[in-house]
């Protein structure tokens, strides 16, 4: 896509005399050119003003029928992205063919992109990458709730407005609607692949998730100046985002809890444009991300409320005792403390967790939600050969005859805060709709624990938030 996001102009960008199109638009200065088409600075004759012209640029290899195809799906797309309205998302005028080429007429931005900016003036500070997330995210949430989705989210398609501060999301050059083809499209990439995330790399899905790792990446280059995934080769970057090791830069570190969630490799795990919004906020109005906006992390209250009283007169700091147990250890907890939304239960099994608010013990280990939408059990039992992935694995064998309609089982091994674990998901139908499953089986001090969160397909981002802060603030008596 090269450097298709910014309005800049480049040198006098001349490229040839004035030319009208669509009997309205005079294209007169080149701003920029990349793989998808050319941006130009033009005069719309009609309303008297300056507006920025995207030019898109159709394969000359292709049929006169898929040529038309594309053109017509290209047109359907940019006028889903002109009914857009949102402050920072880039404002189209109109979408307009001339010579049987589609042509998108945007509001005119003076300033240049987060690329442009990053080159000539280094990396942002921690406050700065903040808000301009919070911008995007928030520009995201507009887009995705109307089904579009953007597909190329990166430095250069990220305008910003000196004058103003505005920061504006551009180049739906390549953004489809929800549910379209992922990876190429007439055999070519479709996207940068720095900022792509893993399942669309692997043409597995696309979703909105897919927008989310990408701004991960993003506030890892505002951050540093460059990319997490930047290699020397294409095959390089490829294996960085689907297999590598991922290490964020270290300038990342006030905000890593968010750079962290975007960037998980499963798009049923990552951050929530929502949530990773709040903890931006939080951490531009706080200066650090507050501990009950981290819904995933692990959060332990290492004394009890009337210790933590009595002691604070002692000197005691709250910090200390979050940070460390009775004995100076992390870890040797006693207790839970709940994020915002949830509260702490403690189950006569003889541990506790933290659990959504409006959850119900039902049954001993099992909470669930009003109407059981949402069911969470934890269930402990004697060690099984083969540990807890020999224990998933018979599970899993054995799903068809335990559950109804069983299908898309997985088993993986894993661990659990150090002990070995493994993760098995499925969907079954029983009488009734759908159900996704997800269950963390591990071993630890001679029992195994199994904790496990069902819920409607459809509902799985949201099952996956409390199970995985009722995982990490699960505590044994």
């Amino acid at each position: 896509m090269g450097r298709m996001g910014t309005q800049r102009e480049q040198g006098d960008g001349r490229w040839g005399n004035p030319r009208l199109i669509a009997g309205r638009y005079v294209l007169q200065a080149r701003l920029g050119r990349g793989g998808m088409g050319v941006v130009w600075r033009a005069t719309d004759q009609l309303l008297r003003r300056q507006v920025a012209v995207k030019e898109l640029l159709l394969d000359d290899t292709l049929s006169a029928d898929e040529v038309r195809r594309q053109r017509d799906r290209t047109l359907r797309e940019a006028r889903a992205v002109a009914q857009l309205s949102h402050p920072h998302i880039i404002v189209v005028h109109d979408v307009v063919e001339h010579d049987e080429r589609p042509y998108i007429v945007m509001e005119l931005i003076d300033g240049g992109s987060l690329a442009d900016r990053i080159s000539a003036h280094g990396p942002l500070d921690a406050p700065e990458a903040a808000r301009i997330g919070i911008a995007l995210l928030s520009a995201l949430r507009t887009a995705h709730t109307a089904g579009v989705l953007h597909r190329d989210l990166k430095p250069a398609n990220v305008l910003l407005e000196p004058a103003t501060g505005r920061v504006v999301l551009t180049d739906f050059g390549i953004a489809q609607l929800a549910g379209a083809p992922t990876l190429t499209e007439s055999g070519s990439f479709v996207g940068s692949p720095e900022y792509t995330a893993p399942e669309r790399m692997t043409g597995v899905r696309t979703g909105p998730e897919s927008d989310l790792w990408s701004l991960g990446a993003l506030l890892c280059a505002a951050l540093s100046g460059e990319s997490p995934f930047r290699r020397d080769s294409l095959g390089g970057i490829v294996h960085a985002v689907i297999d590598d090791d991922i290490r964020p830069p270290v300038q990342a570190e006030p905000l890593l809890p968010v750079v962290r969630g975007l960037l998980d490799r499963d798009p049923d795990r990552r951050l929530d444009a929502e949530r990773a919004e709040m903890m931006l906020r939080d951490f531009l109005d706080t200066g650090r991300l507050a501990p009950q906006a981290v819904a995933y992390r692990r959060r332990r209250v290492l004394v009890s409320a009337l210790l933590a009283a009595a002691t604070a007169g002692a000197g005691v700091s709250a910090a200390a005792l979050l940070m460390n147990g009775g004995d100076g250890t992390p870890g040797s907890a006693e207790s839970v403390i709940a994020p915002s939304g949830y509260r702490v239960a403690e189950d006569p099994a003889g541990f506790s967790l933290a659990v959504p608010e409006g959850f119900t013990r039902r049954a001993q280990g099992l909470y669930v939600s009003r109407g059981e939408t949402f069911r969470l059990s934890v269930r402990t039992t004697s060690p099984e050969p083969g540990g807890p992935l020999g224990a998933m694995r018979r599970a899993h064998e054995k799903g068809p005859d335990t559950h109804a309609g069983y299908r898309d089982g997985r088993v993986s091994a894993t661990t659990h805060h150090g002990h070995p674990a493994a993760r098995w998901e499925f969907t079954w139908t029983g009488q009734g709709p759908a159900r996704r499953t997800y269950e963390v089986c591990w071993q630890e001090d001679g029992r195994l624990y199994e904790l496990q969160i069902s819920a409607p397909v459809g509902q799985e981002r949201q099952a996956r938030a409390y199970f995985d802060v009722a995982l990490d603030t699960f505590v044994r008596a």
